[in-house]
């Protein structure tokens, strides 16, 4: 086989589901990336819902990042959220707890907390930043996959 039609292959499986990083494989000889299709980087373990993400907000047991756009997160907001815009969610969670602090006006997040929970506005960019943070040793981190559209449309209830 020749490699564009296998990068082709590759492509056209990441475009329709995220793609995880497994470590390095042979194929045919070559050595090269592995990777693994699948859903969810960890279980289902990984999902908040609406009715437990109220829970965790009212006992202030969260802490709650929207990865989201700026004008998204200035246009409607979960309380309490702090605004990390995906494409800059790695570097902020890998900053100092000095640095973070001081970027986002909140405390930290350490590795080992299990009140870490992510969202974005339906779940696909939550998804991909719970993918992000657990790759970095954020193991514990959720997602909440409702997202804001979700938690909007329960609060006009």
């Amino acid at each position: 086989m020749t490699l564009f039609p296998l990068l082709r292959r590759i492509s056209l499986a990441a475009a329709f589901k995220p793609v995880y990083y497994e470590g390095i494989a042979v194929a045919r000889g070559l050595r090269t990336s592995a990777v693994k299709f699948s859903e969810d980087p960890s279980n289902h373990d990984s999902v908040v819902t609406y009715k437990q993400l109220k829970t965790m907000l009212a006992s202030h047991s969260v802490q709650l990042i929207d990865v989201r756009n700026p004008d998204e997160f200035q246009a409607g907001r979960i309380p309490n959220s702090v605004n990390i815009p995906l494409g800059q969610l790695e570097e902020s969670l890998k900053l100092s707890p000095e640095l973070f602090e001081e970027s986002f006006k909140v405390k930290a997040p350490k590795k080992e907390d299990n009140d870490i929970v992510l969202h974005c506005q339906r779940g696909r960019r939550s998804l991909t930043a719970l993918g992000i943070a657990q790759r970095l040793g954020f193991i514990r981190a959720r997602h909440y996959a409702g997202g804001y559209s979700e938690w909007a449309e329960k609060e006009k209830q």
